[in-house]
């Protein structure tokens, strides 16, 4: 599909130029942040430049990676709903553009738009090993449940490149550091000679995030993430090399791929998943306007009922973040997923508990070649 943009008025006012559907790309809208102090708006001036805008074919955004040097590379949770105490995130934004990733708002505090610099600028930190490395040699550290990839995926496609999060991972077997991953990238089994000792040692567990088994819908919503039946063959992998290994049926849009729910939950558990959770559809600050916006280009005819069935489960708002209540929604509707879900995870014997994983075995890294300790 071509990456039109045509304007929202054609009188001499101000418009918006509201930009076609681009394949491979969540959206192509710089959606302006919250923290923006100066607002720009297209302007028709009589000399037709909105039309001149709409005739001009635009060059599709292209993926920039930016390096990072961070000063720390672990970020701990005080959130009662998230079943870890640590997270580990190798880059900001993802490549991958999920129109409803709830952590697209995050590209705001560094000037980026959640928008289309979400998914085309892309942070790495490249020093995360080295800051892992150094976070693990502290006398004050104890070893806590740690996740990676929680909020953006750390096996998006440039980490075939990077391989910054295989240098995390080394770290991790390095100090038998348990840990738990989680992605919709096949990406992952590059990286079962490290993963696959360590889950024998009850040391490392996975979650492979399933949303649709729609090809088309994963296309739009999911545009470059693996396929759906690419996702049950990483599971299939993961489980065949003895890596505890569980689905994430997030998120859960009605009307979108809530009847989906028990299917999706089956070729898990049918291609070795052993342990299931799902997410409602969350819209904190600029997902909002994303995820609008997106089901009125591709799904104009339900667009409407999706978010009043969102906003049923959310209190009457586009998104409620209480803690207890932001994955699951409130009232009828959300009781009533709760309930299918519950129904299916027990009739296919998956368990809704996290994988327990053994933090006794941790230990301290040895001090690198030619550096003495500083502690």
């Amino acid at each position: 599909m071509q990456h039109i943009a045509t304007p929202t008025a054609t009188a001499p006012q101000a418009a918006t130029l509201v930009y076609a559907p681009l394949k491979g790309r969540g959206t192509v809208w710089a959606l302006e942040h919250r923290f923006t102090r100066d607002h720009t708006e297209s302007f028709d001036d009589g000399w037709g430049t909105l039309e001149q805008a709409a005739r001009e074919e635009l060059l599709p955004p292209q993926t920039q990676v930016l390096e990072e040097q961070v000063k720390s590379i672990l970020a701990g949770n005080d959130s009662p709903d998230i079943g870890f105490d640590l997270s580990i995130n190798p880059y900001r934004g993802c490549e991958h553009g999920c129109i409803y990733c709830y952590a697209r708002p995050t590209h705001s505090y560094l000037n980026l738009s959640p928008g289309v610099d979400f998914e085309t600028k892309i942070i790495a930190k490249v020093n995360a090993a080295q800051r892992l490395r150094e976070a693990f040699a502290r006398p004050s550290y104890v070893p806590l449940s740690l996740n990676i990839g929680s909020a953006t995926d750390a096996y998006q496609p440039v980490e075939r490149r990077l391989r910054i999060t295989r240098s995390v991972l080394e770290v991790m077997h390095e100090c038998s550091h348990a840990f738990s991953v989680i992605t919709k990238s096949a990406g992952i089994e590059r990286d079962l000679d490290l993963i696959a000792p360590m889950a024998e040692r009850r040391l490392a567990a996975a979650y492979v995030s399933i949303t649709t088994l729609d090809p088309h819908l994963a296309r739009v919503m999911e545009p470059r993430a693996a396929s759906p039946q690419r996702r049950l063959d990483t599971i299939r992998a993961l489980a065949n090399a003895g890596v505890p290994v569980g689905v994430s049926v997030s998120p859960v849009v009605p009307f979108l791929n809530l009847h989906e729910l028990e299917r999706i939950l089956e070729a898990a558990q049918e291609a070795g998943a052993t342990r299931a959770f799902s997410i409602v559809l969350r819209l904190p600050w600029e997902v909002s306007p994303l995820f609008q916006q997106w089901l009125q280009q591709h799904f104009p005819d339900r667009a409407a009922r999706v978010m009043a069935r969102v906003r049923e489960m959310r209190g009457g708002k586009d998104n409620d973040a209480r803690f207890g209540t932001r994955m699951t929604g409130t009232g009828v509707w959300a009781q009533l997923i709760r309930q299918r879900f519950d129904k299916a995870v027990a009739r296919l014997g998956l368990d809704r508990q996290r994988i327990e994983l053994d933090l006794t075995q941790f230990r301290r890294p040895a001090a690198q070649p030619g550096q003495g300790s500083l502690f």
